[in-house]
């Protein structure tokens, strides 16, 4: 039998007094407030000065400093720059002892917290919590922080809930919140809702106009970058994305979609896009209007027509992307002429196919379109339109029609939902098979093609929801476009003697110009007139 013997323990882990008896320990505090209420900041003041009296009250310690976060959650450490200097000093051995009122204030992520206490537990460096009594460096330390922090951190989780209602609530009752320091346009009134900044207002209208003048969001960026116009963030230099964002942002026509984003975890407070995890809410007329509804809903018609492009639209004008050349079916562009003639400079604009000298030399495939000017363009606009205004009521009758045969969405809702009710079926028949072979004995080749077939049932039937999704959207977007042109034909008179910009980009969708110069404008409804 072998023979064992017992070598007995030398260097315990000990504190730096245990040590050396007339050692006068290091000893540090550390101090935080979640909020930078007023009331906190006296409490804040009021443990800095607490802590500090009463580690200098003590002949055996020897006060080093202290450490300090103010308006910072304790539920992550990432953000908390006291918190981690104090970390480095105590593993640097800066001081042996640290001094702080509870776990709660310490960290409530049970992680952080025993992760931080045995870090400073390996070199020796010891917590005391004063309001539990706890020593870091007791035998039953850790277990009384595991417990003391998981209930702090399940403190933080029903705040954030309770907190999360709250805002829900505010939100089902039609309640809107702007961040307001961001937010370009609206200020937080008196009566708590958001009221028009008429400056920052004119920016935002300044936006939509450059946009539905031709300009992409990069151009309209650079061009108030250059004028030296203050951003949402109050500097000069403006991101196309910003832009693209104010031209998307619902809340410019005073309706309100809320709950855009959520925490996803009260720990990291990470905040994610709500893509139909958490219900949303659409508030109508919440607040006043900087952007006129109809004008605000062309625009997106507009967005959504550039994107359907399939590449970056010019930011030169109106007829940018519109234009189409009838021999190759690209698209028309703007070109200057000019030449010098004496100390006269000649100088003029015309639109022609971009591809008209690209093309040439190649038998059979060069563009014989010709180039047209901006007056000739308008002024056939003008013929067409009026042509199309003398049948307007019949127009209308058809476009309702269309609407209600071509933009009705009974059936795709119908299947959807049949889907939706497979879906949930499947789901169900897996969960069960899954508890099936997790409680009993079965063939395994037998229920894996059973599963299997369920998960084929699900795919095919998620594919298939896919799918009618996107129809549904796009026989809705049809029905706004057609709305929208019924809404303009209604409201102009029956002859036109003027250009307007904004009826040009509700109303049409292309406009073709053939090889004898006569040009086909197809209206948004679906009529083509030749001009």
């Amino acid at each position: 039998m072998a023979n064992v013997r017992v070598i007995p323990a030398t260097a315990p882990v000990l504190s730096a007094q245990e040590r050396n008896s007339g050692y006068r320990r290091r000893v540090a505090f550390y101090a935080r407030v979640s909020t930078d209420s007023s009331e906190q900041k006296t409490s804040y003041d009021a443990q800095v000065d607490y802590y500090t009296k009463f580690i200098q009250s003590h002949p055996e310690w020897e006060f080093v400093c202290g450490y300090t976060d103010e308006g910072i959650s304790a539920v992550n450490t990432k953000r908390r720059e006291g918190f981690k200097q104090m970390v480095a000093d105590g593993l640097a051995g800066k001081f042996d002892l640290l001094v702080t009122k509870s776990v709660s204030r310490f960290a409530r992520n049970t992680v952080d917290s025993l992760t931080t206490v045995r870090k400073l537990k390996e070199v020796g460096c010891e917590i005391w919590f004063e309001e539990q009594n706890i020593y870091t460096l007791d035998s039953k330390g850790e277990l009384l922080i595991t417990i003391m922090s998981s209930l702090a951190q399940e403190e933080s989780r029903s705040i954030s809930e309770n907190v999360t209602w709250g805002q829900r609530k505010r939100m089902a009752d039609g309640k809107v919140s702007l961040p307001y320091k961001q937010f370009l346009g609206y200020e937080k009134g008196e009566d708590g809702l958001p009221q028009i900044v008429p400056a920052e207002a004119d920016i935002v209208r300044l936006i939509f106009r450059l946009y539905m003048e031709g300009k992409t969001p990069s151009a309209i960026a650079k061009f108030l970058s250059v004028n030296n116009i203050p951003s949402p963030a109050g500097k000069t230099t403006w991101q196309s994305a910003v832009v693209r964002s104010i031209l998307t942002n619902e809340k410019y026509k005073g309706h309100a979609l809320l709950q855009k984003t959520f925490c996803a975890d009260f720990l990291t407070k990470k905040m994610v896009k709500n893509e139909g995890q958490v219900q949303q809410y659409y508030v109508e007329d919440s607040h006043p209007a900087i952007i006129e509804p109809n004008e605000f809903d062309t625009v997106q018609l507009e967005i959504g027509r550039r994107k359907s492009l399939g590449k970056v639209t010019s930011s030169t004008s109106i007829f940018s992307s519109r234009l189409i050349c009838a021999d190759c079916g690209g698209h028309f562009g703007k070109k200057v002429w000019g030449s010098y003639k004496g100390d006269k400079t000649y100088r003029k604009e015309v639109w022609r196919c971009n591809d008209k000298y690209k093309r040439q030399g190649k038998p059979g495939k060069g563009c014989q379109t010709p180039h047209i000017t901006e007056y000739e363009i308008k002024t056939r606009f003008l013929s067409a339109f009026n042509r199309l205004m003398e049948s307007r009521d019949g127009i209308t009758q058809d476009c309702r029609l269309a609407q209600s045969v071509l933009c009705d969405t009974k059936a795709i809702d119908a299947e959807l939902a049949e889907l939706q009710n497979e879906i949930e079926v499947v789901t169900e028949l897996s969960r069960k098979a899954i508890y099936e072979n997790a409680r009993t004995a079965v063939n395994q080749t037998e229920w894996s093609a059973r599963n299997n077939a369920y998960l084929e049932r699900h795919a095919e039937a998620s594919k298939r929801m896919d799918e009618l999704e996107a129809a549904k959207l796009q026989r809705l977007g049809k029905a706004k476009i057609i709305e929208g042109f019924i809404r303009d034909i209604a409201n102009r008179p029956l002859v036109l003697t003027e250009f307007d910009d904004k009826l040009w980009l509700a109303v049409i969708d292309t406009a073709t110009v053939d090889r004898d110069g006569r040009v086909t404008f197809r209206f948004r409804n679906g009529t083509e007139i030749t001009a």
